[in-house]
């Protein structure tokens, strides 16, 4: 059965790294939607309310269910703009659902985003300006990933969550 794994928080706590390290553990039929490619490479859409990538990710996540294969979509996914759509994401994706919240400390997004090779792109001004406070979902089992866990940690535990060997 089909897995949905959802990896939200705010820009720069390393979402993108961890899941295509995961699709890469989990291997083929593992599909990775990204909000950032989705939204700012093929579309070229404001991350506001009703844009057009919030359907695209939707209908992207069911097309890979119905050709069998596990989803990881990760973005910021701000609850406000993607919230109802990840909802009725869960509810209608026919396999099983997990979802995971990077509930990292703002110091530590800045630190993390400063050693990435687009940090070019932005900086702490905006960071600190797009920053949402425990942007939770608020899903049964929402799993918080806290600056704690090392990036390996963090692979290793979605992995035994998901159960990508079942």
């Amino acid at each position: 059965m089909q897995k949905l794994i959802i990896i939200r928080g705010n820009s720069g706590g390393g979402k993108s790294t961890i899941a295509v390290k995961l699709q890469n553990k989990m291997g083929y039929k593992t599909m990775l939607i990204s909000q950032d490619v989705i939204r700012r490479q093929i579309l070229r859409v404001q991350d506001k309310p009703g844009n057009v990538s919030i359907q695209l990710i939707y209908n992207l996540a069911l097309y890979g269910m119905t050709i069998g294969y596990n989803v990881i979509i990760e973005g910021i996914l701000r609850r406000d703009i993607y919230g109802d759509m990840l909802l009725n994401l869960i509810q209608n994706f026919t396999g099983s659902s997990f979802v995971y919240y990077f509930d990292i400390t703002l110091e530590e997004t800045i630190r993390r985003h400063e050693t990435k090779q687009n940090s070019h792109e932005f900086g702490e001004s905006e960071m600190r300006s797009w920053w949402i406070e425990k942007d939770y979902l608020k899903v049964v089992g929402e799993v918080c990933i806290t600056d704690e866990l090392h990036e390996d940690e963090t692979i290793q535990l979605i992995y035994q969550q998901v159960g990508a060997n079942s």
